[in-house]
């Protein structure tokens, strides 16, 4: 009784806010919206949210978001490594912006959950595009400090931990609740496009502007997303929310919430299974150079990295049909048993583009579980909890692939790469499994 009162109340609210005036659909709906739809039409991506005004202000902002942001993440261990030579500052500055991140995403999460949700995000972005123009300044002065360099990330990544759980959890109030697996497929296709043209973008741009120029270029991309999100609604605690300070023991209440809550905890648990045990990017260097040498190391290293990416771009291009689909818990299950079985065909493929096909397929399949994976966070959270459950979300993603570039270094170094891809691939087919198995709160989640 109380879940679907408070999906009654999300719902309404989410179209009142999104300034459309158009009441939400119920699911029996929303599926004949979706019947409605035929041939390669269902397959397309489901653009619905898109007709939201304030989702559409949100959605534009993370288009150059991930483009400009992507310039930075290449222009940093750039500028470190012509300073220093050494691959191991590039590695600890990369260290040096994950604790700021993992900190201030879960303080950042309490935050979001006490305060205007609109004003927290112009605040961060603002801070975002300030932390842009200072790496601009020191590049263009030629400072050629390592530590003016990890700190300015150490600040970017504190801001960014602020926003996301903020940004994440304002898509529950912009849209209604049928449309959130639609939402989610739409914010997440446009950060993996970000990751495959940024990088792609900043190479192109370096020798021809200079690197000092790629901040200047994502400062000034900053200042239309601060624009964009000033045009959104005013997103201030739901009434009747106690009022409350964003500090430690708000932040502990938000693990609480999550352990007393099983689809949630299981919805974490999968991603950590999905990331730790079968992300094998750190492997990539050492398949290029030991299997796939007779491709080109250059161009199979470069296969290998864009493989995932490129699959879950082409999963959020024709995610029309799984967007639509009522039994979440089973749809984030599905896609990480495939995600885990597509990692193991990967490790035991002799052939690169084989290896590469099979790595497409876990993006895709990654794309699906992101995709549900957030809706479930989004539907079965309190609006109170929401920006607590995004700043563990946050944690989670930028985390997870961390400790599997040590699990998997140390397990290829140990007994091969294709041997720890494979085994980390079907490890993860076993242990998703295994926890569906024992816990059923996940196979039983619906909409």
């Amino acid at each position: 009784m109380y879940r679907a009162c408070r999906k009654r109340v999300d719902t309404s609210e989410s179209s009142s806010e999104s300034g459309t005036g158009q009441q939400a659909k119920t699911p029996a709906a929303a599926a004949a919206d979706g019947a409605g739809r035929r041939g390669w039409r269902r397959w397309a991506m489901d653009t619905r949210p898109l007709r939201r005004p304030a989702y559409r202000r949100l959605w534009s902002s993370t288009i150059v978001t991930a483009v400009g942001s992507q310039l930075t993440a290449v222009a940093v261990p750039k500028q470190i490594y012509d300073i220093t030579g050494s691959s191991a500052w590039v590695g600890a500055a990369s260290l040096a912006g994950l604790l700021p991140l993992i900190v201030f995403a879960l303080w950042g999460g309490a935050v979001a959950d006490t305060m205007d949700r609109r004003k927290l995000l112009l605040i961060t972005n603002t801070g975002i595009a300030v932390t842009s123009l200072l790496f601009w300044v020191q590049a263009v002065t030629g400072l050629e400090s390592v530590a003016a360099l990890m700190l300015l990330l150490a600040l970017q990544q504190a801001f960014w931990g602020l926003n996301a759980p903020a940004r994440n959890a304002s898509i529950a109030r912009l849209v209604p609740e049928d449309e959130l697996p639609a939402a989610n497929a739409l914010g997440s296709t446009v950060m993996q496009t970000g990751q495959v043209v940024g990088p792609l973008l900043a190479g192109a741009l370096i020798p021809v502007i200079g690197l000092p120029e790629l901040y200047l270029i994502d400062a000034l991309a900053l200042c239309v997303t601060v624009w964009a999100v000033h045009q959104l609604p005013a997103l201030p605690p739901l009434a009747g929310t106690a009022v409350r300070r964003a500090g430690l023991r708000e932040v502990v209440a938000g693990f609480r919430y999550i352990a007393g809550h099983k689809v949630l905890l299981l919805s974490f648990l999968a991603d950590i299974v999905a990331m730790v045990l079968g992300m094998p990017r750190a492997l990539f260097p050492q398949l290029a150079a030991e299997t796939y040498s007779s491709y080109g190391e250059g161009l199979a290293l470069g296969l290998l990295f864009a493989a995932i990416p490129v699959g879950a771009v082409a999963g959020g291009l024709f995610s029309g049909t799984f967007s639509r689909a009522r039994r979440h818990g089973w749809m984030v299950i599905g896609a990480v048993v495939v995600w885990g079985a597509a990692i193991t065909g990967a490790g035991l493929s002799g052939s690169l583009w084989l290896a590469v096909a099979f790595l497409a397929l876990a993006g895709v399949a990654d794309m699906v579980s992101m995709v549900f994976r957030g809706a479930i966070l989004l539907s079965a959270a309190t609006d109170e909890m929401r920006g607590r459950m995004q700043g563990v979300f946050t944690v989670v993603v930028a985390g997870g692939p961390r400790l599997a570039d040590v699990l998997h270094g140390g397990a290829g170094s140990a007994f091969g790469a294709r041997e720890a891809v494979a085994g980390g691939g079907l490890l993860v087919v076993v242990v998703m499994l295994a926890l569906a198995g024992m816990v059923p709160a996940l196979r039983r989640y619906r909409v």
